[in-house]
């Protein structure tokens, strides 16, 4: 199984000048490739493929000997794969319906790229004093502060840019290293209000990381919107705001691998939901108004943002993720199942239930229910775990 390892580097000047030009040197091989496949669509309806593109590396490379030529053959290759998994994306996107065309890319948006581990890129794991180092071919050998061990054969290393800091993204083949049996499946219903509440009862209550910053990333971005374009403030304001950006995003992801890390340890059998996290958050469409032309009926619109930011806020697909590979690194299942009716479906009777509250269903035969309690039940029957409840004491 692949494994992916983000480690913090510091680069002196001349390597960060250095790793400056990388970027923007594989960033111009993105973007003239791009550009290639849509005129070649636009002139003779041809279709590029990624062999075609990377034939040509060979003849781009001795065009420009001090551009192009200077970089790792492999990692370019690397880059025009990413190309072409874009567009792949794209086509599967435009079958199910309306697709944007694949973009070109700002120098400022261009934020990474990979290598082939041994051609082009080399890591070297830590001694005793935990500096690692990972050399790239036109960079050089750049320190790597490595805060735990990399089990596995290294295969891809990958230099990342965030904002002013740099990283180094190590990915390993290992072998998966299975826990003990626990003998305790559960159904787990992700929310809002809780994070995650299980089919034999433990409540995870949800952090709300963007929530409790909203105060101050919102004084930051007035402030940054006031103050005027390319001075001096205004980059210090937008540095501020990245960071307060980069702490909401650094806090979710470690609670989402300490909440997962939980339920591989006590668990056998996880079952979720298999949720569109895409389609949830949507904006709702708008309703024209029949008896006046150029009107519209009230949608919601402005509860249903406010719903889409909690969903995003609480991230279930970013956590869904990660509790997976865990979960397959641990030996342990992970089993989705169809989210349809699973909150408002009694889990003892099968009655459709009433929901006069977020938090509680009202069963026609068992009265009210734990909502959330309720869906972790219905959800662990689909999965085939039975109700999932814990025995009686």
């Amino acid at each position: 199984m692949r494994r992916a390892f983000k480690f913090r580097a510091y680069p002196t000047r001349p390597q960060e000048g250095r790793a400056v030009r990388l970027l923007a040197d594989h960033c111009d091989l993105y973007n003239a490739a791009l550009e290639e496949r849509r005129e070649a669509w636009h002139m003779r309806r041809v279709s590029i493929r990624y062999g075609m593109q990377s034939a040509q590396l060979k003849e781009i490379r001795r065009a420009d000997p001090a551009g192009q030529g200077r970089h790792s053959f492999t990692a370019q290759q690397q880059t025009l794969r990413r190309l072409n998994t874009v567009f792949a994306e794209f086509y599967k996107r435009a079958k199910k319906g309306k697709a944007g065309y694949p973009r070109f890319k700002t120098y400022s948006r261009f934020s990474q790229t990979g290598f082939v581990a041994g051609d082009g890129a080399k890591w070297i794991p830590a001694g005793p004093g935990g500096w690692a180092r990972a050399a790239f071919q036109a960079v050089g050998s750049v320190k790597v502060r490595q805060h735990r061990p990399v089990p596995g054969t290294v295969k891809f290393v990958q230099l990342k840019r965030e904002h002013r800091r740099w990283y180094v993204i190590v990915i390993t083949d290992t072998e998966p290293v299975p826990l003990p049996a626990t003998g305790r499946s559960v159904g787990v219903d992700v929310g809002v209000a809780r994070f995650l509440t299980t089919s034999d009862g433990q409540i995870t209550a949800n952090p709300k990381f963007l929530a409790a910053s909203a105060g101050v990333i919102a004084d930051l971005q007035r402030r940054k919107e006031q103050a005027q374009r390319g001075s001096g403030n205004y980059k210090r304001l937008r540095r501020a705001l990245a960071k307060e950006w980069r702490k909401v995003r650094n806090r979710r992801r470690d609670f989402h691998h300490k909440t997962a890390r939980g339920l591989v340890n006590t668990c056998d059998v996880i079952a979720l939901e298999n949720l569109n996290t895409v389609a949830m958050t949507r904006r709702p469409a708008p309703k024209p108004d029949p008896g006046q032309a150029g009107q519209f009926l009230p949608n919601r619109a402005t509860a249903k943002a406010g719903l889409n930011k909690s969903i995003l806020d609480a991230g279930w697909a970013q956590f869904a993720n990660i509790l997976t590979g865990k979960a397959e690194e641990a030996g342990r299942r992970v089993v989705f199942v169809n989210p349809a009716g699973t909150s408002t479906r009694c889990h003892r009777c099968e009655y459709q239930c009433a929901r006069p509250r977020q938090d509680t269903v009202i069963c026609p035969v068992h009265g009210e229910i734990d909502a959330d309690l309720n869906g972790a039940h219905n959800i662990a029957t689909r999965a085939g775990l039975g109700s999932g409840q814990a025995p009686a004491a």
